[in-house]
């Protein structure tokens, strides 16, 4: 391999957690979008189909080896269920059902928390006094993003704060699975069945809990299009490249970095304000999550 393919790797691989934190970040922009045009679980239980569609066209168009045993599918299906139907799911509906949106925010970022105190135990990778560090300032930041929307906290729905914690515990629970589970699996054939999973969980409740809500409008379409081939395609894939290559306590501190680039993206996009005390908390969770992740 010459140098400047060397050189061009290594940025690329560098650029990675950056690409992913911003697109991930958009997902609470697409869920703003489609608020007024789709009922949450329908538009996801869309997404999840074409999720898989997508996927699994890749995969058959490269060759890319599917599961070969039944414990491989099991293993693909429930981080499918737990990262997109219990975590995704989870917000949406709470958010939908009257949680605001920083407050899903601010349960969501307690997932690098209890990332790091779960990673030891279950997958036997220490969190060592820096990345901790680290955790906290990320977790103080994104606190400093949110608190203009603390004054609403005193009447919280309760339903929709417990569906919320149930979500953020999905995901920390999906990612040390995939960490624990995915090490030899190819990462197309495996989004593909995690996206049959989230599908096959999603789509019953849909069906039992709303009215199947889809205006059709050109909104819910461009959030779909997006959800689908940015979020689904792009973020999820950058995610578990990054949960196989990295510690999965470095790799949750990443998340701290969402609530203040999503709320640039809407300063930028539908000119809500930013004091500055979130600008701060923008630099502290960036300090945060760059010690985290250092080396």
């Amino acid at each position: 391999m010459s140098i400047e393919v060397q050189h061009r790797t290594d940025v690329a691989e560098r650029a990675m957690p950056l690409v992913f934190v911003v697109i991930w970040s958009t997902g609470f922009i697409v869920a703003r979008l489609i608020a007024p045009h789709a009922e949450p679980l329908t538009f996801l239980s869309i997404r999840y189909v074409l999720g898989a569609l997508v996927f699994s066209v890749i995969s058959v168009a490269v060759g890319a080896k599917w599961p070969r045993t039944v414990a491989a599918w099991r293993s693909a299906l429930v981080a499918g269920v737990l990262m997109q139907s219990v975590y995704t799911a989870g917000v949406f509906w709470a958010v939908r059902h009257g949680l605001p949106a920083g407050i899903a925010a601010l349960i969501a970022g307690l997932q690098p928390l209890l990332t790091g105190l779960l990673s030891f135990p279950l997958l036997g990778e220490p969190v060592g006094r820096r990345r901790w560090i680290g955790i906290a300032l990320g977790f103080s930041g994104a606190l400093l993003v949110l608190s203009p929307g603390f004054g609403t906290m005193a009447a919280l729905p309760w339903l929709p704060l417990a569906v919320c914690c149930v979500g953020m515990m999905g995901m920390t629970l999906g990612t040390i699975w995939q960490k624990r589970t995915a090490v030899g699996a190819d990462l197309r054939t495996n989004a593909a069945v995690q996206f049959m999973g989230a599908a096959a969980v999603t789509a019953p409740l849909a069906l039992l809990l709303e009215n199947g809500g889809f205006d059709g409008s050109l909104a819910v379409w461009a959030g779909l299009l997006w959800a689908v081939f940015g979020l689904s395609v792009g973020a999820i894939s950058l995610l578990m490249l990054l949960i196989r290559r990295g510690a999965i306590a470095g790799v949750a501190s990443l998340f701290y970095l969402v609530p203040p680039v999503s709320a640039g993206m809407a300063f930028l996009l539908f000119g809500e304000r930013l004091t500055l005390v979130q600008v701060a908390g923008m630099l502290v969770a960036a300090a945060g999550v760059a010690i985290a992740n250092r080396g």
